[in-house]
């Protein structure tokens, strides 16, 4: 097991993530191997790996969605846990597109890490890519996965032609993908996970500058680097969409909806809109997820709206 950590996390667990002026501080993840032919003991085989995600997680849906485009459906199994997190973690049940799970009857993803490390001391994140074989954890970090998802298992691929990270872009796809998650995927978690008002505010103004700069760059392109869809599309799009729909109400990231943003939500619908993308996305687990924090929403209250129609309205970008 890999020492080495990054940053990703769960979708609403706080655990020790509050600096002394109350702004919120993204933690490491613990797993970080990789999946090649030349690796000694993780290489790419069919129905040897398995992915654990929750649809209510913007970090967990990137990997999901990489694994459905490359078209690696019948090489990575699939399980799905309950949209609430809990104090203890994520959870296993039989609720609408949950499932429980398949292996070893486990009651929530934290007995996998243990399973995985019996010393672990870390935190039990989704997404989990987990191994049969060796009964291990391969990685716990999303943007390392969808690179996996992306080339390790070509051989196996229905879309081996896909290619989300090519070497041309590779440059440009690093240095935006920095800045979307800088002042974008963790923005909204720095505005909504704010102990103060003044982390408040440096998160709000800080996302809402991000958001424009986009706007801006989507008036120039198609896409965030150039012509090409590529894996910074998908690590911006699993926070676009959550946007209305759960960051500008719960988290109170409220100066705009997506919807009033023309580039950026022009483009989210064309995102949404494609077919193997749009399955991928489940709003119900979504707001359930996110409005079941008692330390944000105290009252577990899941709100009937906003009307998200908009989504599919066709899209003009070209």
């Amino acid at each position: 097991m890999s020492t080495t950590t990054t940053r990703d996390t769960t979708i609403l667990n706080l655990d020790n993530s509050i600096d002394k002026k109350g702004a919120f501080v993204r933690k490491d993840s613990s797993f970080r191997n990789l999946i090649t032919k030349d690796d000694p003991v993780f290489k790419p085989e069919l129905d040897r790996y398995h992915l654990f995600i929750s649809l209510a997680c913007p970090w967990a849906h990137r990997t999901l969605i990489a694994r459905n485009l490359k078209g690696l459906q019948h090489v990575i199994g699939l399980t799905v846990v309950d949209w609430s997190l809990g104090g203890d973690g994520w959870k296993f049940s039989e609720r609408d597109g949950c499932t429980l799970d398949p292996f070893f009857g486990f009651a929530g993803i934290k007995e996998y890490y243990f399973k995985a490390d019996p010393q672990y001391s870390g935190r039990f994140t989704v997404p989990v890519l987990w191994d049969k074989k060796t009964n291990t954890i391969v990685n716990n970090e999303s943007s390392i996965i969808i690179r996996i998802f992306n080339s390790a298992f070509n051989d196996f691929a229905k879309n081996p032609e896909l290619n989300l990270y090519p070497d041309h872009l590779a440059k440009e796809i690093d240095e935006i993908n920095d800045y979307t998650y800088e002042y974008i995927n963790n923005g909204v978690y720095r505005t909504g996970f704010a102990k103060s008002q003044e982390a408040y505010e440096e998160g709000y103004y800080k996302l809402f500058e991000g958001l424009d700069k986009i706007e801006e760059r989507l008036s120039k392109s198609r896409y965030l680097v150039g012509s090409t869809f590529t894996e910074a599309d998908i690590r911006l799009f699993t926070t676009l969409i959550r946007f209305d729909a759960a960051y500008h109400g719960n988290f109170k990231c409220n100066r705009n909806q997506l919807k009033e943003f023309p580039n950026l939500s022009n483009y989210t619908r064309e995102l949404y809109q494609m077919d193997i993308i749009k399955q991928t996305v489940d709003f119900k687990h979504i707001k359930s997820g996110y409005y079941s924090a008692r330390h944000v929403n105290p009252n577990g209250i899941i709100p009937v709206g906003p009307n998200l129609s908009y989504l599919d309205i066709p899209h003009t970008r070209k």
